[in-house]
């Protein structure tokens, strides 16, 4: 696995990956892939790359891109204010449960931290799997609705 910035030539993947990083509880069914057009969503990928805060990182595995990790100031539902970029991630689900998306997450945090950042927020839903590695990367809940935690990482800590 080869962990590594995601090309520009590669950055219309993003669109898959903002799909797979929906997450759907047990026994729901999954949304139509039409569902990354809303604009809530199409935010996460949109013109990437055409601001200075946009960044991502990318697992890699025998040629294939199987992970992205992403931030983006925006304003989306992690938005903490207009310094703070907003992070998805996600990983195809056959190469989940293998410490990529951990990896990716840390690779992620460390080259924020050089690029001078000094935080970054997410939401994730409460019921996701992922909030244990964000609170294990050093991401604390700084406030939460019914469905969802919003989490930022200090990065000078």
């Amino acid at each position: 696995m080869i962990y590594r910035e995601l090309k520009p030539g590669e950055y219309e993947l993003l669109k898959y990956f903002t799909y797979e990083a929906i997450f759907i509880p047990e026994g729901v069914e999954p949304p139509e892939f039409s569902v990354i057009e809303l604009p809530e969503l199409s935010l996460y990928y949109d013109a990437f790359g055409s601001r200075e805060d946009d960044y991502c990182m990318a697992a890699e595995d025998e040629g294939i891109v199987v992970g992205a990790a992403w931030t983006r100031v925006m304003d989306d539902y992690g938005h903490v204010d207009d310094r703070t970029p907003s992070l998805a991630i996600s990983v195809l689900k056959e190469y989940r449960g293998k410490g990529i998306g951990t990896r990716l997450l840390q690779a992620l945090l460390e080259s924020l931290k050089r690029k001078g950042y000094e935080r970054v927020s997410l939401a994730v839903q409460k019921e996701n799997y992922a909030v244990r590695m964000y609170e294990h990367a050093g991401f604390r809940t700084i406030s939460e609705n019914e469905e969802e935690y919003i989490m930022v990482c200090d990065l000078n800590e």
